[in-house]
């Protein structure tokens, strides 16, 4: 079992992209939801397709599996999608011993930009870039399976205070 800890933030600027080392584009249509885990598909680069299982109703840390899947299956799956299918462009920013992953949003959610790192303790404290904008871990409206379940586009893309394309 995979346990799976992060911080999540809004980005303020496009400051990040100058760092960029690689970047993917992912499609995830979630198969499940409930109260307290996830079924997703996620497609990348158009190649290939992982599914993954989220349980744990603390958005900080849950447990996690991963699972590779034939690309025809995922897309049979997506098809299937409760909700929103999100589509994002993945970027990697090396930072001071950590790595980033800013999703740029595409289709219903274009506009949002947020940042992630994924770190080995709950207690560790990460150094922020100066492009990193407001904390939002445990905010349940930026979760991306409520993003994809309650379609919450009008709200978190309206109102941002920095809009990266």
């Amino acid at each position: 079992m995979a346990k799976e800890i992060e911080r999540k933030y809004l980005v303020r600027t496009d400051g990040w992209r100058s760092g960029a080392s690689s970047s993917s584009s992912f499609l995830q249509a979630y198969i499940s939801s409930g109260k307290d885990r996830s079924v997703r598909v996620r497609i990348m680069d158009g190649e290939r397709a992982k599914l993954t299982i989220k349980i744990g109703r603390d958005l900080f840390a849950r447990d996690e599996f991963e699972y590779d899947v034939p690309l025809a299956d995922a897309k049979e799956m997506a098809e299937q999608a409760l909700g929103v299918v999100l589509e994002k462009t993945r970027y990697f920013v090396p930072y001071e011993g950590y790595t980033w992953e800013v999703d740029v949003y595409a289709g219903a959610y274009a506009g949002l930009v947020v940042a992630e790192v994924e770190i080995a303790s709950e207690k560790d404290r990460p150094p922020l870039p100066d492009w990193i904008g407001k904390e939002i871990t445990g905010d349940r409206r930026y979760s991306n399976v409520n993003m994809a379940v309650e379609d919450l586009s009008e709200e978190l893309v309206h109102g941002l205070p920095f809009t990266a394309v």
